[in-house]
């Protein structure tokens, strides 16, 4: 039986499996199932959702099957992605959370997240049972019902518990541009900048179900750089649509990725004694070199923010993340938050002094992703023989070829210390894998 569940939860387009209408509900069933199995009868699961159009029609037909089982969903409404964690560890009387979001996708898709109270991100295991429960489709037995009922105070209360963990980070004079991707942090990240002091300009907060992540946010940061610029602001933040990632632009409208982040925090007073940081495969080795410089080490993991939480659970490491802006600080949270991780740079950057936010000189590097059909098995002779070929043209860089786990995608990334030879090497390696794989 396959597993439904991707790199980061169930994510795909709505109106095809396995979100048609009767997939959900039997996905809604096999989850209340697999929630009963592990919490026990009448568990108490909390369920957020972001802007997209589908978001009501998404929780309702899920929740048709998930009240197939006797448990209470409370309904917070739109809120980020990283609220779960931070409400489900402040309030007991929960048991797990259900994240309706597909993230940085745009609005056609949807997808589903599901956090343990204690352990954060369910993992492979969780996966696969409530994958199999799916499969087996058992008959609805029609002898117990769940209910619904509203959380007013989310939040409130996840705004209340940011603004309180950075109480001390002032940002008063400060001009703070805020992209909000017309996402899930629309309404809660302006009230958080604000209540720290900071003058805040935000832009892209008008979700209307269909553009949410459109030509903006973190994916797209291109306008919050002309902002900055435009306003002489001091930072620039572009969120995700679900909130969990933020890409930031300094006062000189430079773009600083999950990369640069890693760097600055790596001077914050809580983590220079840090002497492992944890990335992934895709992290810049410019990063690599400037860490190694102040005795410090980068131990890398697969693409996925999953692999980053296990790593630091693992050997009890507080700091990682991912080029794209997605950063889990394990001192604040055991998932990224992108509020979170924007304050905790803005501290280290008032502790340094850094406005410019400088750190590192990064290695050219080029991703491309390629549209595909089918997954071949990417050690299959022709294909890894093709990849071995461009691998020795590279003078000390690398190469990483891999398949998206949320999209129909192989994405080829090429690093080197030149840069036409990267973008070359990269560029014609893309060209011959997808004829390869057609």
């Amino acid at each position: 039986m396959s597993n439904l569940f991707g790199t980061d939860g169930i994510r795909g387009a709505i109106g095809i499996f396995p979100f048609t209408v009767e997939d959900t509900i039997r996905l809604g069933k096999a989850l209340g199932e697999w929630i009963g199995d592990t919490y026990g009868t009448n568990a108490h699961v909390l369920m957020v959702q972001d802007t997209r159009e589908s978001a009501d029609w998404f929780s309702h037909t899920l929740g048709t099957g998930l009240l197939m089982h006797p448990l209470t969903i409370h309904h917070a409404g739109v809120l980020p992605t990283p609220a779960v964690s931070h409400l489900l560890a402040g309030n007991s009387h929960f048991d797990c959370g259900i994240i309706l979001s597909a993230s940085h996708n745009p609005f056609q898709d949807n997808g589903i997240k599901i956090i343990d109270r204690k352990a954060g991100k369910i993992n492979q295991d969780q996966e696969i049972s409530i994958s199999n429960k799916y499969h087996r489709n058992r008959p609805s037995t029609y002898n117990q019902f769940g209910t619904t009922c509203t959380f007013k105070d989310a939040a409130q209360l996840y705004t209340e518990t940011i603004t309180a963990r950075f109480q001390t980070l002032s940002l008063k004079g400060k001009t703070i541009v805020l992209d909000c991707a017309h996402g899930a942090v629309h309404a809660v990240a302006p009230a958080i900048f604000s209540a720290l002091g900071a003058r805040v300009i935000t832009m892209h907060n008008a979700p209307n179900g269909r553009n949410i992540n459109e030509d903006c946010g973190a994916l797209h940061p291109l306008s919050v750089q002309k902002a900055v610029i435009q306003y002489k602001a001091d930072l620039g933040c572009a969120f995700d649509g679900d909130g969990d990632r933020v890409i930031l632009v300094n006062q000189d409208g430079e773009i600083k990725n999950g990369d640069d982040m890693l760097a600055l925090l790596s001077n914050h007073p809580h983590y220079t004694k840090q002497s492992v940081l944890v990335g992934t495969v895709m992290s810049n080795q410019g990063l690599e070199h400037y860490l190694s410089l102040q005795n410090k080490q980068l131990l890398r993991t697969p693409v996925g923010d999953r692999w980053i939480a296990q790593k630091l659970n693992e050997q009890n490491f507080l700091l990682g993340g991912e080029q794209s802006g997605h950063i889990i600080l394990h001192d604040v949270l055991s998932t990224g938050d992108g509020i979170a991780t924007a304050l905790r740079v803005l501290e280290s950057i008032v502790h340094t002094d850094n406005w410019s936010m400088q750190t590192f000189d990064s290695y050219p590097q080029k991703l491309i992703n390629v549209p595909i059909v089918h997954k071949k098995d990417l050690k299959e002779p022709a294909i890894a023989a093709i990849i071995a070929e461009y691998q020795k043209q590279l003078d000390s860089g690398r190469l990483h070829v891999r398949y998206s786990g949320t999209e129909n995608l192989l994405r080829v990334m090429v690093e080197d210390r030149e840069t036409d030879a990267t973008h070359r090497i990269c560029s014609h390696l893309a060209q011959a894998l997808e004829k390869e794989l057609q």
